[in-house]
């Protein structure tokens, strides 16, 4: 009975240390053998997985408790994850609340997503590299989903030690050839096994009809045109075989420097006016060359800068903006606050986790990245200018900024189909590097930078700020950020579509040799069973209203997403040309030497978007037109769901928001009955009406980290420290308080 009703340490008083001691092997207290034997999870092994090392008798630590109690079972590594297989005991099994995932388990760890590995030797916390001469008493691992798991190897037999300690540290650490990732083996051994989901219609941006269809739906296909220069690669294996530049350009021009000083259309606004990126033109010293350079941007700008397209403005992110190693350091810094070993720590971590919190800056970065885009939208869509978007590769902060414009803008994009097919044509299309952002080869760490999870996070801010404009939830969004470490989805495994389909064999010369054919990410029925995925629709989201034919023919020329915009005076679109100065500005930038001046001063850009700003946000919401987020201080928050959703000790059980969602959800199903019963009255077959997610509702006291909350043993101890409890007063003002520490989760 040992640590059941042991409190934790609170307030920096740590936990008396366990003084009982056990000279009894585990094994030999059972006496019957075949009975340990029976309830052992069996490993199930997916299409070409193969099993590498194991060890018995491995102690997985309950992670909430500083005291010895844990679960004895196998601990195993194959060439896809790290699982640990024992009794668990645990009711959720089959618990009909339970959120799972079909192909990654409860105590599964795929491969990529480890992190850090620690051993502990003598009661030393040491990380582990390569070969070690010393084997650990217990390992730590950290996960990038920012799991911490805690296994005791005491009572394991010493060599069983050596073989699952050094393979778990080699399959993880050592640097990998990209044919050797699991993703290759899964989809030869599933070559014929790979469905997908008939109801997906997310547009895969692989084909010229994909980019002429995103044409004609923003209308930009007035000045804007799809090209197939570069099929099969033949000009750069950065670009895709398709993409969109501007009508009057020559394709031979885009042959000249491999695609780059080419602006390339990423989206265009109701007015007219479109978003572009370019990728810079390589640096050069020799002045001939950079003559010839410049003599090619002069006719690239003579070309495109005439009526009737707009004045351009030049978004030079490689030097105005935020860098690489900015994003990387900061994320390092915000993610140790999660990454929590036992409660002991949480509570020490709590006394100044605010000014650990702003000392990563992780949040200052969310908002600048937020500022950034509404200062994009306040361009094209008040001051009717294009915005072009500069930077080395175009394909960082370029497809970060770019998608965040068109979630605000384009209602389209907030739709679960429209915000996949966003992320197929700026992500993975765009040429965003997740081989190396990621990791996944493990060739280096310098090139591991989470530029996609920090989307991901901005996206949150909208959707917490703004839940009906969003036709998904934060679950939706967890889930696909946990995605990016699940090797048997092509998605986010490769560097461009060329390493895509040079490696999958679509550009082999062998006829009898058949590509390979690999899952996408979008497919969610691969992971999750239709109960679980309604967890992934918004019950909440406002559908777009559908006019009559009168109200049609009134507001014809009046797009849907002017309806929220700000009264202020729009300058009209000058259609003179492009201003000179202007040209000038982005030569110098594309051949890699700065200005100070733009053509506008500071204050009057900083005066246009205070404008812009405080006038949206002083008018009534339209959910299906332009949307802004709050940047203020309080307002940027840390996604609680994605970062706490491990830690015990942050969940309330019936608090946070899942239990507003709840009530809501039940007010619904009211009003969607008593609908029913007036059809009935009136013998009229309404529409069936939407069902609200069963999980959710079926659920009595959730927890405010719900769903993933489910798959955690709920701590014996008290949500806050007993130390802490003298100073809260009576009852009335505790439960005030712990409504306060709900909150910390959501600063």
């Amino acid at each position: 009975m040992l640590g059941k009703g042991v409190v934790g340490g609170g307030g920096g008083t740590k936990a008396p240390k366990p003084s009982f001691v056990s000279y009894v092997r585990p094994e030999e207290i059972h006496t019957n053998e075949k009975e340990v034997t029976e309830k052992e999870v069996t490993l199930h092994l997916l299409p070409g997985e193969q099993l590498l090392c194991e060890a018995s008798t491995v102690l997985k630590y309950v992670q909430e408790d500083s005291c010895q109690r844990g679960i004895y079972g196998k601990l195993v590594c194959t060439d896809f994850k790290i699982a640990f297989l024992g009794d668990d005991e645990s009711a959720l099994d089959n618990d009909e609340t339970q959120f799972k995932n079909k192909v990654i388990g409860e105590n599964d760890i795929t491969l990529h997503c480890v992190d850090q590995i620690y051993g502990v030797f003598d009661e030393k916390k040491k990380p582990l590299f390569g070969q070690l001469k010393k084997y650990p008493e217990k390992l730590i691992i950290h996960c990038k989903d920012l799991r911490v798991f805690h296994f005791g190897l005491r009572y394991t037999k010493e060599e069983e030690v050596k073989r699952i300690v050094s393979g778990i540290i080699h399959h993880t650490q050592a640097p990998k050839l990209l044919k050797r990732l699991f993703l290759f083996s899964y989809a030869t051994a599933a070559q014929n096994n790979t469905a997908t989901d008939p109801k997906n219609h997310t547009v895969m941006f692989d084909t010229l009809k994909d980019w002429c269809w995103e044409l004609e739906r923003t209308k930009g296909n007035v000045k804007y045109k799809a090209v197939s220069v570069n099929e099969g690669y033949k000009v750069s294996d950065r670009l895709p075989a398709y993409f969109v530049v501007p009508t009057p350009l020559p394709e031979e021009d885009v042959r000249c420097f491999q695609g780059r000083g080419i602006p390339i259309w990423c989206w265009s606004c109701h007015n007219g006016c479109a978003l572009l990126k370019m990728s810079a033109l390589p640096k050069e010293q020799d002045d001939g060359l950079l003559q010839i350079q410049k003599s090619f941007l002069d006719g690239i700008y003579k070309t495109v800068h005439r009526p009737p397209y707009e004045i351009v403005k030049t978004e030079d992110l490689s030097s105005n903006f935020l860098s690489l190693q900015d994003i990387q350091t900061a994320y390092s810094k915000f993610k140790q606050l999660f990454l929590i070993d036992n409660s002991t720590e949480f509570w020490d971590t709590d006394i100044k986790w605010f000014s650990l919190l702003e000392s990563s800056s992780w949040l200052d970065i969310i908002r600048r990245c937020l500022k950034k885009a509404i200062e994009i939208t306040e361009c094209l869509e008040a001051q009717n200018m294009n915005v072009l978007l500069l930077e080395e590769n175009a394909s960082d902060l370029c497809c970060l900024l770019s998608s965040l414009v068109q979630v605000m803008m384009d209602p389209h994009c907030r739709t679960r189909v429209g915000f996949q097919s966003l992320v197929q044509k700026e992500w993975i299309m765009g040429g965003h590097c997740f081989l190396d952002r990621c990791n996944h080869l493990r060739q280096s760490d310098k090139e591991e930078v989470p530029v996609f999870l920090l989307f991901l996070d901005c996206v949150w801010q909208l959707a917490h700020q703004h839940p009906p404009a969003f036709d998904f939830t934060e679950t939706y969004l967890t889930v696909l950020s946990d995605s990016l470490y699940i090797p048997i989805f092509s998605t986010f495994f490769f560097n461009s579509p060329h390493q895509k389909d040079t490696n999958m064999g679509r550009e082999s010369q062998d006829t009898q040799s058949k590509p390979l054919n690999l899952l996408t990410v979008w497919d969610w029925s691969v992971q999750f069973e239709p109960k679980a995925q309604m967890l992934l629709k918004n019950p909440l989201y406002v559908e777009k209203p559908k006019l009559d034919k009168g109200q049609r023919k009134g507001t014809r020329f009046k797009h849907q997403r002017q309806l929220s915009l700000p009264l202020t005076q729009s300058k009209s679109s000058p259609k003179r040309g492009f201003f000179r100065e202007e040209t000038d500005h982005l030569i110098k930038n594309l051949l890699g030497k700065r200005i100070s001046k733009l053509i506008n001063s500071s204050d009057e850009l900083q005066d246009n978007f205070r404008e812009f700003y405080e006038s949206w946000h002083s008018k009534p919401t339209d959910y299906h037109g332009l949307l802004l987020p709050h940047i203020e201080g309080p307002e940027i928050k840390v996604w609680a769901q994605r970062y706490l959703r491990w830690i015990p000790e942050a969940q309330i059980l019936g608090g946070g928001r899942v239990a507003t969602m709840s009530k809501l959800l039940e007010m619904m199903e009211e009003v969607e009955h008593l609908q029913e019963k007036i059809d009935e009255r009136h013998h009229s077959q309404g529409a069936l009406p939407a069902e609200a997610p069963s999980l959710l509702r079926s659920s009595a006291r959730l927890s405010s980290l719900f769903p993933f909350a489910l798959l955690q043993r709920h701590s014996s101890k008290p949500v806050l420290p007993t130390s802490g409890w003298k100073a809260l007063g009576d009852e009335e003002d505790l439960a005030k308080r712990e409504d306060e520490f709900v909150d910390l989760g959501d600063v």
